[in-house]
């Protein structure tokens, strides 16, 4: 049915509209074919990184007085998802994982090609690693310990040498980091967009240079074929295929921001599933921020004399994350009693209708780190120096924090519903049947932005 129903979207329905190509500018196409880019990028990102893990590891042992925690946590963990929406998966193409799995798979790379349980797979595990992180950090305190996060980072690079070693390409960065399941969903909202003009490639008799690479320019890194490819879940703006097409039938587009989200044609449930569960997560990372939590804690306690935090966390973690993910569920039920698909096909489709939410929810937590704790980067890196500094870690007022965090909730709130409008109003023709779609979803975006609201109304405990 949903292979049958893929077919039907593909065929049918228009493609996303394509907006105007920034290859058509002369400085940005001098970058994009540069043998430079991003080479020249990830050398200091890479530097950047070998002093962040140095100093997890050998650093201060107290988060506050570590500058690897505040350029980590404070600094890059807020910013990722800002870069995600505005230039999609461009980390990726400098992180320097994917610079040392190159380094890795010339030095002693096999080259095996990708398990086929990792290409069917991959994006559950990469779930399920995304929601393990997050509940260790909980129990285990990964963020406020600069050895717990270098530790992490060790079994990171760890895995990232192996997958280099074994497999071809960025293994590693396509099926198994953490990070790449969340990138993959909030890119979708990004306003650069890159694919190939498909009437010129249909006459390319270059051998899929664009896929497989030449002998100057490496393949795509991350297993995208710009002739199909409809998303930018999986491109990381490296460039590599705007070097090797000898047709010149890559574009790179300026686009609405979560435009790509309305004209999904191949919708997947674990996509949906992820972003509903990083919702739960942000509510999650919210409470536990609050006295109210502490107040939580304290009558479990009375109630049930459980004293265990592990077992108290673990409990409501579970909830936190299943209850998002169970009330699309229910919403995706009651849409299938009158627009005629399975609960199942309206869970994967309409998931991605509240990643505008998600994404705005996360990036407004993140901001409260960033915002009121960013002197910090400043303070730790300048003790590197031997410049010690005190004062206060805010960079603006916790009202001016607010004022941003309710801004960006209502954009989220906004960019879901008329995601929503946009996905129902494109399958369905009948009006009656576009409205008894929507309501289930609009109702439960409208909860969920209530609880991210009323999270932020109340004042946040800080990282460091």
């Amino acid at each position: 049915m949903s292979s049958d129903l893929e077919i039907e979207e593909t065929n049918l329905l228009p493609p996303e509209p394509r907006g105007r190509n920034l290859l058509e500018i002369r400085a940005v196409r001098a970058v994009m074919r540069s043998r430079w880019y991003p080479g020249v990028l990830q050398i200091p990102v890479a530097a950047v990184f070998g002093l962040v893990a140095y100093q997890l590891l050998a650093g201060p042992t107290s988060a506050h007085d570590n500058a690897g925690t505040a350029l980590l946590w404070v600094l890059w963990w807020p910013l990722i998802p800002i870069i995600f929406v505005f230039l999609g998966r461009f980390w990726c193409a400098v992180c320097p994982f994917g610079a040392l799995t190159d380094f890795v798979q010339k030095l002693v790379g096999v080259n095996r090609p990708v398990p086929a349980f990792l290409k069917k797979y991959g994006i559950w595990i990469i779930d399920a690693w995304f929601i393990t992180i997050t509940w260790a950090d909980h129990v285990w305190g990964i963020v406020e310990s600069p050895w717990g996060s270098g530790i992490l980072l060790l079994i990171m690079t760890f895995a990232v040498i192996v997958s280099g070693a074994f497999f071809q390409r960025r293994t590693f960065c396509r099926y198994l980091c953490f990070l790449g399941g969340m990138s993959g969903n909030y890119a979708r909202t990004g306003m650069l967009a890159l694919r190939a003009d498909t009437e010129i490639c249909a006459t390319c008799t270059s051998r899929a240079a664009c896929y497989n690479g030449t002998e100057k320019v490496a393949a795509c890194p991350l297993f995208s074929f710009p002739r199909t490819m409809d998303s930018n879940a999986n491109c990381n703006l490296c460039g590599n295929c705007i070097k090797s097409c000898p047709n010149d039938a890559i574009t790179l587009t300026l686009r609405k921001p979560t435009q790509e989200l309305w004209f999904m044609r191949a919708p997947k449930i674990e996509e949906s599933f992820l972003a509903m569960a990083i919702m739960g997560i942000v509510l999650i990372q919210n409470i536990t921020m609050l006295q109210v939590w502490n107040d939580l804690l304290a009558t479990v306690n009375r109630v049930t004399g459980i004293t265990s935090y592990p077992i108290i966390f673990t409990a409501v973690f579970a909830v936190g994350v299943s209850l998002p993910v169970a009330l699309l569920a229910v919403a995706a039920k009651v849409a299938a009693r009158t627009n005629g698909e399975s609960t199942r096909q309206n869970f994967a489709r309409f998931g991605y209708a509240f990643i505008p939410l998600d994404v705005a929810a996360h990036i407004a937590h993140n901001l409260f780190h960033l915002l009121a704790e960013g002197k910090s980067v400043f303070y730790t890196v300048a003790a590197l120096f031997g410049q010690h500094q005190e004062g206060s870690a805010a960079l603006v007022s916790n009202r001016t924090i607010a004022m941003l965090q309710f801004t960006l909730l209502a954009l989220g709130l906004v960019g879901s519903l008329y995601t929503l409008r946009r996905i129902t109003n494109r399958r369905y023709s009948a009006p009656a049947r576009q409205r008894s779609t929507q309501l289930p979803f609009m109702i439960l975006i409208g909860v969920l932005g209530a609880l991210n609201v009323a999270m932020f109304l109340f004042p946040m405990a800080h990282r460091m």
